[in-house]
Order: structure tokens, then C-alpha cells, then sequence
């Protein structure tokens, strides 16, 4: 059942179940792709699915750029970490968060946009993104799709832009490569710390960092079932050590000034 593979735990159980939630259950990410394409049908029903995500204040602050053509995605796969399967994806959506739009509104109505400048609406831009992205990995699983994000096209955001052509004051936030799942792919669905650790009743309580070291050991033997290694904990103080290890995101606020998201 999906519950006991979503927290590596034979005893989990669920006493609630329908098909959205066990396609949601049954997420993981797929990087070996079959070459069949993804035709308009499924590219319509997948950002129609994105479009029907919350938004803050009707604003629609972003834009999915869609990639089908193979040279473009070999030169975004060689942008994005080199990495392959976005080459062999039949199709790469680039997430945008684009408060372009807006702006290209305010300068026809010759008003104002002043609050465009904060912080707080580039972060309205990104959750915007990333809530209507997520609608389209259900979307697609529903349609038998395979899906993986890939937060590396913020490695060299403003190359990625020249080669979408992003107007000023867009971002692409992240990728998405969508296929249909190659089935010989080595991978499964990947164990998430437990309810315990994440969910907090009325307050905050520090307490359930308690749940951690056991969950250190169910993802080592998940990860060695798959020729990988390494705890949780370890993967973490990694990632987040410093600027070295963040492949040239830790420039990204000077970057966004630049691409006229100044966020002050």
C-alpha cells in the first residue's frame, strides 16, 4: 500500500483513501522517460489543472514555458547541471514567475506599480509558481505521466532567460520534465520523515526532532536498496552548508535585480 512506501513504515496506515490521494500517495520522481510525446491534449489538460491551483489575490503571477524541440532542451539540460533526463524528457516545462505581466499592464493604464518592488510580492510570485506546478504533477500522474522537478535552472537564471526569452521582471522559478515512466527505471517512492516529526498541534514543539534519527535509518536502507548512501540528516547539512554548495544560487537576490525583480 502507499502509506507504508510514503513513510517506509509497514505499519503506517490510512484510514481515508480516494484516487486523488492515492495518486498523491504514490508520487515519486521519475528521470528515465519512454520516448513517446506528450501531445497539446495532455499539455492542455496538465495547465489547465495548474491554472485551477489558488493564487494569491487573482493576481496569476506566472507563466510555464513549454519545451519540446531537442537542442533547446539539450542546452537548458547543459544550464540545469547537466542533467540528462532533461534532454530526454518529450517535454520540459519551465515554471516563470512573472510579474512582467503585470508590469506591462501598469505601463499601459500609465500607472504606478510601485509595490511590485517588495519582497513580498516576488514571494507571491514564486508560491504562485510553485502551487499551480504542483497541480500539474497530479495532473499529469492522473494521466499516467511521470514528472521531476528540477530547481537547477536557477543555476544560471539569467542565461535560461535569454534562451526562453523571458521579458524583464520574470524569473524561471523551475523545471519540470514530463514523460511517460520508463518501467526497468531503478527508483521507488522515496520514504518522507514521519507525521510526527512535521505535524505540531496548536504550537510549535522542538521536541519532535526526536523522530529524525529513526527516520535517518528507514531512508539509509531505502537508499541501499537503490546502490545509494547516506542519511537524511546527512544530505541536509550538505546541501545547506554554505555558499559553496548552492551551484551559484547564493548570488540569486543580486540576480533578480537584475532581471527586474528587485525585491527589496
Amino acid at each position: 500500500m502507499s502509506i507504508t512506501a510514503r513513510y517506509g513504515d509497514d505499519t503506517a496506515t490510512l484510514d481515508i483513501l480516494n484516487d486523488v490521494l492515492a495518486v498523491q500517495l504514490a508520487h515519486r520522481s521519475v528521470r528515465s522517460f519512454l520516448p513517446r510525446e506528450i501531445g497539446d491534449d495532455e499539455l492542455t489538460a496538465i495547465v489547465a489543472a495548474a491554472q485551477s491551483a489558488p493564487t494569491s489575490s487573482n493576481l496569476q503571477v506566472w507563466s510555464v514555458v513549454a519545451v519540446r524541440d531537442p537542442a533547446r532542451k539539450a542546452r537548458l539540460a547543459a544550464l540545469a547541471g547537466g542533467q540528462a533526463f532533461i534532454a530526454q524528457a518529450p517535454l520540459f516545462l519551465v515554471w516563470v514567475a512573472d510579474l512582467g505581466r503585470a508590469r506591462r499592464l501598469a505601463d499601459r493604464a500609465g500607472t504606478p506599480l510601485d509595490a511590485a518592488d517588495y519582497l513580498e510580492t516576488t514571494i507571491t510570485g514564486f508560491i504562485d509558481t510553485a502551487l499551480a506546478a504542483q497541480n500539474a504533477v497530479v495532473a499529469a500522474a492522473s494521466l499516467g505521466l511521470g514528472t521531476v522537478f528540477v530547481g537547477a535552472v536557477r543555476n544560471h537564471p539569467e542565461q535560461i532567460a535569454a534562451e526562453l526569452a523571458l521579458p524583464p521582471h520574470t524569473v524561471a522559478a523551475f523545471g519540470l520534465a514530463v514523460g511517460e515512466p520508463d518501467p526497468t527505471e531503478n527508483a521507488g517512492i522515496k520514504p518522507r520523515l514521519p507525521q510526527d516529526a512535521v505535524l505540531h498541534r496548536e504550537q510549535y514543539d522542538t521536541a519532535a526532532d526526536a523522530h529524525i534519527d529513526p527516520y535517518d535509518q528507514t531512508l539509509k536502507t531505502y537508499n541501499t536498496r537503490f546502490g545509494l548512501s547516506g542519511a537524511w540528516s546527512d544530505r541536509v547539512l550538505a546541501r545547506l552548508a554554505g555558499p559553496a554548495s548552492m551551484a551559484g544560487r547564493h548570488e540569486l537576490r543580486s540576480t533578480l535585480e537584475r532581471l527586474g525583480l528587485p525585491s527589496q
